[in-house]
């Protein structure tokens, strides 16, 4: 079960993949698309997150930071 870490409230517009970067902070990308090679990432958000090791960090539908434990092996 995810928990929210941060409220960003990012409005994600389609097209683009958004990730939280290795700053802790809210990162948006272009997606490739046919000849489009992608690229160009903008900072969106500050969110100022810390990252805890073994926990899956992404923006969530409410355009906030969440949290899953990763699931490692199968089983």
């Amino acid at each position: 079960m995810a928990e929210k870490v941060s409220t960003c409230g990012v409005k994600k517009e389609s097209g683009w993949l958004y990730y939280l970067g290795k700053d802790g902070n809210v990162w948006r990308s272009q997606m490739a698309r046919g000849s489009n090679k992608g690229g160009n990432k903008e900072k969106v958000a500050d969110a100022n997150v810390t990252r805890k090791s073994g926990y899956l960090y992404f923006v969530d539908k409410d355009g906030d930071v969440s949290c899953a434990p990763m699931k490692r092996g199968r089983g």
